[in-house]
């Protein structure tokens, strides 16, 4: 197997983008550097920061390189007898897809750190990422390897506050920050929920946001209502602070009867609309109930 030519990694992630950045590091080394490898052979690296990968584009990439072939070579480090992806793991996963049965690779001979840093870092400048995982991407290089935000400012060519706004994306709540990655609601609603006085709320209100179509700006006021004391709330069926208060009310005994559970009211009556899909469903609801009495 060709040796590729050394990097500019000795001294570290700094080193590299003291000059140039992974991209074109890489484009330097190709046309010397590039092997072909068993696709079986490689693995995702572990300091991949994309959690989440688009099937549909996926299977777009696989159809262009059944069509066209894999232009642009990954880049892995070789550990044992197996290779970890440091970049071009959508362009892996993709190439299994299309049936490929060896892959042009550029092997980088690195530390395992380095790989960890090369591979979040790379991400970032691709703008790969969905904004979550960016944000997590930052808290890592600051967690792990000791970055200040100053330092980390300067490395990935961002500003301070930039980084700052995108990392506070991180204190949302979980299911929410799962919506922002699957693109359910953008990052401007995100940063907007992050106003809520009450963080339960925070979810009901990204429900909201999705079954009414609301832009930031209408987010804006629906924050401002859940956020007014209860007594000045106006208390009636079409009220966004009652309807998300049913609404967590729904989703407490979703999470409880492990179904869909609808429930209507009219100023503290109404009735629960329980689901079940089968005679097996409604029992295990019906033993559920019974033994709560």
């Amino acid at each position: 197997m060709a040796k590729p030519k050394k990097s500019a990694l000795g001294g570290g992630v700094n080193a590299l983008f003291q000059n140039k950045t992974v991209i074109e590091e890489v484009k330097k080394e190709v046309s010397e550097s590039v092997v072909l490898i068993n696709i079986t052979d490689i693995e995702p690296g572990d300091g991949q920061p994309r959690k989440y990968f688009d099937k549909e584009k996926i299977q777009q990439l696989a159809d262009s390189i059944r069509e066209h072939g894999l232009i642009q070579p990954i880049v892995v480090s070789k550990e044992g007898d197996s290779y970890r992806i440091i970049a071009g793991e959508r362009r892996w996963r993709a190439a299994r897809v299309a049936g490929l049965k060896q892959i042009p690779a550029i092997e980088k001979n690195v530390s395992r750190r380095e790989v960890l840093e090369l591979a979040l870092i790379e991400n970032i400048q691709r703008e790969d990422l969905n904004p979550i995982e960016e944000a997590e991407a930052y808290q890592r290089l600051i967690d792990e390897y000791k970055m200040t935000q100053e330092k980390l400012s300067e490395v990935v060519g961002k500003s301070r506050p930039f980084i700052t706004n995108k990392m506070r994306l991180l204190v949302l709540d979980k299911d929410v920050r799962l919506m922002i990655i699957k693109g359910d609601i953008s990052e401007g609603h995100g940063r907007t929920l992050l106003a809520l006085n009450d963080k339960d709320n925070q979810l009901v209100a990204a429900n909201l946001i999705v079954e009414n179509g609301y832009s930031v700006r209408q987010t804006e006021e629906l924050v401002k209502k859940l956020n007014k004391p209860k007594k000045v709330a106006v208390q009636d069926n079409f009220s966004d602070t009652s309807f998300i208060e049913v609404k967590k009310i729904q989703n407490d005994l979703k999470n409880a009867l492990g179904t869909k559970v609808k429930l209507v009211d009219n100023n503290g009556k109404g009735k629960i609309i329980i689901d079940y899909f089968s005679a097996d469903e409604r029992e295990r609801l019906i033993q559920y109930l019974t033994e709560k009495r």
